[in-house]
């Protein structure tokens, strides 16, 4: 049977008492989410963790929280997102559980996401078929073709067989008939039907069994209760959560106390005090960023060193925040004119990672600097920064160790270039820090500005102010028919008239803030703002990533001559070649982009039976296009692509493979369905935000 559900709770109490009301909410409703989270992830230690994180999180959103769907569904998608993110964090593997864990769970693993995601939601969590139609944002329609395909996808993983034998025109109403929510009508037809066609007999059984797999895989879960320990444990780290957090306000409200109690002293010393600072730091620091961070108390000089294979490195200092963590570092080759940098993703590592540091980020990637003037004066020592997961803790000990370091190349012809990593001049050795760090506050405005973008309603929800970043959160609504934002790119922010750099190597991260369902929400990283208060803000847009959606059906003969044309989207695009085959091949191609109102297209090839399956292989041409309408060599290597303004990739043919996956037989194509595509359009729009 299908799970019961849980009934509607009034939410003003839960705003009101608290994490322990999410607690409890939970607790009452532990089976429910505990069978579905072991849908996704295998050991207690990853289910208790899901519950440990779904509970901050729920808490920390609430206030954001509207009443446009139950609280149920909205602290599902919660829940949902959270195990998408467990059952791909390698830090918590489910070494204990995966040997035990059902072949039917095995079975879903192996589905896509969507599909796996609507079975589960309809079947184990027991939403009907509108709910979990709106917790994944999809049509009714797209509801049923996602269930359908996913429950065949199951039948063939638990050993049915791959395909339906039966009547390709009633397979549809396989779930409406199982369900009994077909019209009675209808009904009779289709049990007339079924009663003469041995074919769709069979695969009407086999679907049956699949789904009642699924619901005796639920009444079994139902009955295996949680283990008690796992929320007794989330409870114990809450406390402690809550006594830390307890600690570290008190220890503020100390120190605001000897800050009252010595404000006068301040007053006649202050000046003098902050003068050296700054003087200090002007004098001793080459280092024009982590010079300005000093100054401003963000960390302080550590001068750590370590030497191996004749290669010194040395921590200046890091600078840590809820964002990141900077570690400053000075690398010099004693031997040789080398200058080495060091690289997180190979040969860095932080050994008491899962003690101090988070995942709910990712570490930044930071790009050489060859312009400062410090990283020119000697061939022979390099200047840098790297990128760490933020803290978990108020202040810590970062156990860093280092193995492996790249040898920099430079572009011969500007030695500022940064041309890359040199693989033959990796120096490999053992360095080891212990890098005392202390965590600095950021500050969160809020904006609460919408304003509507080349037909899109687009939000601005919050800025935060951390010492080594700034942070800009925005979203777009995600309900516009016809046209959908990807990706929205910034040209700079300006704060207070202070203009602020876009981060291109971290720019437009998904945030997982559950505002509202209905829009889609990303973060872009800025430069630092270092400790200003934001008064006014202004926002420049640069360009935005747009998929539009237009639905176009293209009959294909493999009989007929070719090259063929057809339009679409203000273009005639050409089908070049068809040819059937072991594989069969089809080109299409369009080498007019000038004003091309598209840069890609979405399309797929579709055989006799639209059920057939079949894979397809695709290699693309293109062009590369500045905002100016220059166009670049993609196989020239002299092009600096970072120097090109604001690039736009045309791709001007298409050629697939198809296969069948009949052996023996070949795809003969019958249509090429369009379902729309994708475009950059170039925006200089300016929103102006007061934030007093």
């Amino acid at each position: 049977m299908i799970p019961t559900k849980i009934d509607p709770i009034p939410i003003t109490p839960i705003r009101e008492k608290g994490t322990n009301s999410i607690v409890d909410w939970f607790e009452q409703n532990k089976q429910s989410f505990y069978t579905l989270g072991q849908a996704y992830l295998g050991s207690q230690q990853q289910l208790e963790e899901l519950f440990f994180r779904t509970i901050i999180k729920v808490h920390k959103e609430l206030p954001r929280y509207k009443n446009e769907t139950s609280f149920e569904m909205w602290a599902t998608t919660i829940f949902i997102h959270i195990c998408r993110e467990l059952s791909i964090d390698k830090s918590l593997l489910a070494s204990e559980g995966s040997e035990q864990r059902q072949d039917v769970f095995k079975a879903l693993d192996r589905l896509k996401v969507n599909e796996k995601e609507a079975v589960v939601l309809t079947y184990i969590k027991g939403f009907s078929h509108e709910e979990t139609a709106q917790l994944l944002q999809v049509s009714a329609e797209k509801m049923k073709e996602l269930l359908f395909v996913g429950l065949q996808s199951l039948r063939n993983e638990m050993g049915y067989g791959s395909n339906f034998n039966g009547c390709n025109e009633f397979h549809k109403d396989y779930l409406d008939y199982l369900e009994r929510t077909m019209e009675r009508s209808k009904k009779v037809d289709f049990e007339i039907h079924i009663y003469h066609c041995r074919d769709c007999q069979e695969d009407l059984d086999s679907f049956q069994d699949v789904m009642k797999t699924m619901l005796n895989l639920t009444d079994r879960l139902q009955d295996l209760s949680m283990p008690s320990s796992i929320m007794a444990n989330i409870k114990s780290r809450l406390v402690e959560k809550e006594k830390r957090r307890d600690e570290k306000n008190k220890k503020r409200k100390n120190t605001g106390i000897v800050f009252a109690s010595v404000f006068m002293l301040i007053i006649g010393i202050g000046y003098f005090s902050g003068a050296f600072s700054n003087l200090y730091y002007t004098w001793t620091e080459e280092d024009q960023q982590l010079r300005a961070f000093l100054q401003q108390d963000f960390g302080e000089s550590l001068n750590l060193e370590a030497q191996s294979n004749g290669v010194k490195i040395k921590i200046k200092s890091a600078i840590a925040d809820e964002i990141q963590t900077l570690v400053f570092y000075e690398i010099e080759d004693t031997n040789e004119d080398n200058q080495y940098v060091m690289n997180y993703d190979d040969g860095v590592s932080v050994e008491n990672t899962f003690e101090i540091m988070s995942y709910d980020s990712y570490p930044k990637y930071t790009i050489p600097d060859l312009e400062s003037t410090i990283n020119n004066e000697e061939k022979n020592v390099y200047h840098g920064k790297i990128s760490l997961l933020p803290l978990t803790t108020d202040e810590g000990v970062i156990k860093l160790k280092i193995t492996k370091l790249h040898k920099l190349k430079r572009d011969a012809s500007n030695r500022n270039d940064f041309v890359g990593y040199d693989d033959m001049g990796q120096e490999t050795g053992e360095w080891t820090f212990e890098i005392p760090v202390t965590k600095q506050p950021s500050i969160e405005y809020a904006m609460d500005k919408e304003t509507e973008i080349e037909g899109v309603q687009v939000r601005f929800d919050k800025l935060i102010v951390a010492p080594t970043t700034t942070i800009l959160q925005f979203g777009f609504s995600n309900q516009q028919q016809g046209k959908r934002i990807d990706i929205l790119n910034f040209d700079n922010l300006e704060v207070n008239n202070k203009k602020l750099e876009v981060d291109r190597y971290n720019n437009g991260y998904y945030s997982d803030s559950y505002q509202d369902i209905n829009w889609t929400t990303f973060q872009t990283q800025f430069d630092s703002l270092l400790g200003e208060k934001p008064k006014e803000v202004k926002v420049k847009l640069q360009s935005m990533y747009v998929t539009f959606e237009d639905h176009k059906t293209i009959e294909l003969d493999a009989s007929g001559v070719y090259p063929q044309t057809f339009d679409y989207a203000g273009s005639t695009i050409s089908i070049d070649k068809l040819e059937v085959g072991k594989p069969t091949k089809v080109v299409i191609s369009d080498h007019e982009v000038e004003n091309r109102a598209y840069d890609t297209l979405h399309f797929n090839i579709m055989g006799e039976d639209e059920h057939e399956s079949h894979s397809m292989e695709m290699e693309t041409e293109g062009v590369l296009i500045d905002k100016n309408g220059m166009k670049y060599d993609m196989n020239n290597y002299n092009v600096s692509y970072e120097e090109i303004e604001q690039p736009r990739y045309y791709i001007t043919v298409q050629s697939m493979l198809l296969r069948s996956n009949n052996l023996g037989e070949a795809v003969v194509p019958k249509r090429l369905e369009l379902y729309g595509y994708n475009a950059i359009e170039y925006l200089d729009d300016i929103v102006k935000i007061s934030l007093e």
